[in-house]
């Protein structure tokens, strides 16, 4: 990873952060942060996960609305949609899963493997909450989906420290 790395940030990353561990109230140096780092190129996410957080209609909507619109970026370019329907092969492959494991992953709303192929036709670093787990049958992952095809993964603590993030 380099200086120029690209973190494309998972609906749980925002979710997590201002239901719980850096809530606006709490820690607006973390929504400031990740706003700098977005303006400077470093930080983005997709059209999907702007969707699925607008099913919120929420406060953490309003703030994303606001102040990171701009850094969603469309799932529709062809190299991106290329990979997915790649994902969407494997997915339906992968028998250890349940079949509504399988289902739910295919599913259109469900943005999880569209940042997985966004990241892989980019060559981005995805970050997301989500952890690996092989015993798992009711979803597929995010995690065992970048496994697959070789996408690299991190939790937003470690996309902090990469980026020189400090809250003082």
């Amino acid at each position: 990873m380099n200086r120029n790395t690209v973190f494309l940030l998972d609906t749980n990353v925002f979710i997590e952060a201002a239901k719980r561990y850096y809530a606006f109230d709490i820690a607006p140096g973390f929504w400031g942060a990740l706003l700098t780092h977005a303006e400077a190129g470093r930080i983005i996410s997709i059209d999907r996960v702007f969707d699925e957080l607008a099913r919120g209609k929420d406060h953490l909507f309003r703030w994303v609305q606001n102040n990171m619109k701009d850094y969603f970026r469309s799932t529709g370019e062809r190299n991106v949609l290329e990979v997915y329907a790649q994902l969407m092969r494997w997915g339906q492959r992968q028998s250890h899963f349940t079949s509504q494991a399988r289902r739910e992953f295919a599913e259109a709303d469900n943005a999880d493997p569209w940042l997985v192929a966004y990241a892989k036709a980019k060559g981005y670093v995805l970050v997301t909450l989500e952890k690996n787990n092989p015993g798992m049958r009711r979803k597929i992952p995010i995690p065992s989906a970048c496994q697959a095809f070789q996408v690299p993964y991190m939790d937003t603590f470690k996309m902090l420290r990469k980026l020189s993030v400090t809250f003082q």
